[in-house]
Formats: C-alpha cells, structure tokens, sequence
C-alpha cells in the first residue's frame, strides 16, 4: 500500500512554475492533481513536496492547496536524495511512496535511485484513485487525521531538538498522555488496519483480519489491549495494541504486539511493555514470551525488546524467528509517569 505521496510543484501541483512567477501573480493549483490529493487524503495517504524551488514555495502550495504536508523538501538538491530525506523522517519505507513529476529526466532519475519508489506522471496520478495500491480496504478516524498528525509531529520533532533537558522531561512538558485500556469492537477497524501497516513495530510481519481481530476481542482466553496517545501538539488516537493469551498456564504469550511509527520515541512502547510485564505478574504469571519475526524493518521492536529486560530463548532463533521472554521475578519498573492503566477499571 502506498502511504505517502511526493508531489512536484512546478506543473505538476501548480499549474505553472513558481520561481516564473511574482509574488502578486503566483499559479495557483492545478484542479485535477489538487482533486487526487484531496481524494487520498480522505483515505490515509499523507502527502509531501520535494520540489526545485526555495522553501517558501512548499509554504505556497500549502496555502493554495488546503493541506498540510507532512514533509517538504525545497532546494535543489537531486530529487532521490529529497525523497531518502522525506523517507527517513516519516519513518517508512521506500515501497510505500509514490512521486508524481512532470518531468521525464527527473522521473528517471529517482526510478533508477530508488527502484521500490512507484514513480507517475501526473496524467498517471489523475487515475491513481482508482488502484489496488492507493485503496486501502479500512479508513478510520486515525488515517482521516493522518497528514494532520504528521505536521503535529514535525512541529514536535522540531520543538524536541532545541529542547535541553532529557526525554522524559520532554515527555511531561508536553503533557505526553498514553492511555492503556482493553480494546472494544469499535477499536477492530483500528486494530485491522495497524496490523497491515505497522513494520518497524510488528511482532509478526504480518496483517491480522478483522474478523479474527473481534472474535479474540470477545474471547474468554485472550485480552486485546489498545494505547491511545496524546499531548499538547494533538490527538494521536489509537497507535498501537497487543493480542495476549492468556490459557499458556504460568506465562502470558502475547502472539501479536503493534505500533505506529508515530509513537516512536514518546514512551509508548516503553509503557506497554512495562505493562505487560507487571499485569502478567499481577495475573500470577511467571514469564511474558512473545514469538517474534526476525526482519530488517522490525529492529527497533526487537531493541525495545532488549531495553525491557526480554530476551530471545537460547535455540528458540529459527532462520527467521526468535522468541523473547521476560522472566518476572524481583521488582519490576512503575510505570511512566504519562501512562494510565485503565484496564482494571
């Protein structure tokens, strides 16, 4: 699924080029590019600007587009090495971007530099809506709010850098809120769709259907738990959630745990680990395992793994999965002074 579009400004955005224009006589949109973006906003996709053009421009297209873009490269840099930068600070991968240019060199270069990048002319984009690729099967609440969202984090990113005090003290400066509580069939279609789009924070690599996803809702054996996030920036929503089994005698088995790369590095993955750890142990559980795929893209769930005191079971590494245990015996953390536990409520 493509999560992210890249935009060219000049005629492909704008209808004309921004640097050939004054300040009184700027083009404006163009109707059909600005009627895709629209359109797939609506339904999750966020959407950048990696443009040869100062930085004021990116500023412009948002004005005349009505949209906040949830990053901007302006400069005249190449145009591969714009998206790599647009990569990295959304935290996705490469195969989950689009670019549309109008250009055919500048389209080539960036297919040659960056071959998992789905790179369209705009004549391309205008028949985008209607792909496999760009029509995700769920849209809820959280993905309608998403490019919002992102500007929310670049802001927060941005104030975090001229911070000078550690994490934690940033966390509560901000009044950083993680809310832990057990999920409801109205949470399903959240849950669905983390399951398909979280990577870098997946237990399993893999999607977990909503029908599957209600009946252990529902189920006597499991609890289906959510963390909501919030702070002075915004409303994130739902981010992330797990799946645990609670039938496996003295050990709690959580056989899917996931997360937005959103919360990354605000204490949410923090906070449910130590929760899983002390509500297993409240629960009279002597260990917590979670079966865990080895990918590239989920390293950081697995260092997160590490910090929490879990680690993988001697001879329990296939060629491509590992199971990680937690043994809970001494005193275990508290937890964050930003996260709630409502699950006993």
């Amino acid at each position: 699924m493509i999560k992210c579009v890249v935009w060219d400004l000049d005629n492909t955005l704008l209808d004309g080029v921004y640097l050939e224009s004054g300040p009184a006589s700027r083009p404006p949109a163009n109707p059909q590019m600005l009627g895709v973006l629209r359109e797939l906003a609506g339904r999750g996709i966020v959407h950048a600007i990696a443009s040869r053009n100062p930085p004021e421009a990116a500023a412009y297209a948002a004005r005349v587009a009505g949209t906040e873009f949830a990053a901007a490269e302006c400069g005249w840099d190449a145009k591969p090495d714009a998206i790599r930068r647009i990569v990295a600070e959304l935290g996705i991968g490469a195969d989950a971007v689009a670019f549309v240019d109008d250009e055919p060199l500048e389209r080539a270069e960036v297919s040659a530099a960056l071959p998992a990048v789905l790179v369209l002319a705009p004549e391309d984009a205008a028949e985008a809506a209607s792909w496999p690729q760009f029509s995700p099967a769920v849209v809820t609440q959280e993905a309608r709010r998403r490019g919002q969202m992102y500007a929310q984090r670049r802001r927060r990113q941005a104030e975090a850098r001229a911070y000078g005090g550690s994490r934690d003290e940033f966390l509560r400066r901000n009044g950083t809120r993680v809310v832990i509580e057990p999920a409801t069939a109205a949470d399903v279609p959240r849950l669905h769709e983390l399951s398909v789009r979280t990577h870098q924070f997946n237990s399993v690599g893999q999607q977990l259907g909503a029908r599957a996803l209600a009946e252990l809702t529902g189920s006597a054996g499991h609890r289906v738990i959510t963390l909501r996030l919030s702070d002075r920036f915004g409303d994130d929503g739902i981010v992330g959630g797990c799946v645990i089994d609670t039938r496996a005698g003295l050990g709690w088995a959580v056989p899917l745990l996931m997360m937005s790369c959103r919360a990354m590095g605000r204490g949410v993955i923090d906070a449910l680990l130590t929760w899983l750890c002390r509500a297993a142990a409240a629960d009279g559980a002597a260990e917590v395992r979670m079966p865990c795929r080895l990918t590239p893209r989920n390293v950081p769930l697995r260092v997160a793994l590490a910090a929490a005191g879990f680690r993988a079971s001697p001879g329990s590494a296939a060629a491509d999965r590992a199971v990680y245990r937690c043994e809970l015996t001494g005193a275990l953390p508290p937890l964050p002074s930003w996260a709630l536990d409502r699950t006993r409520e």
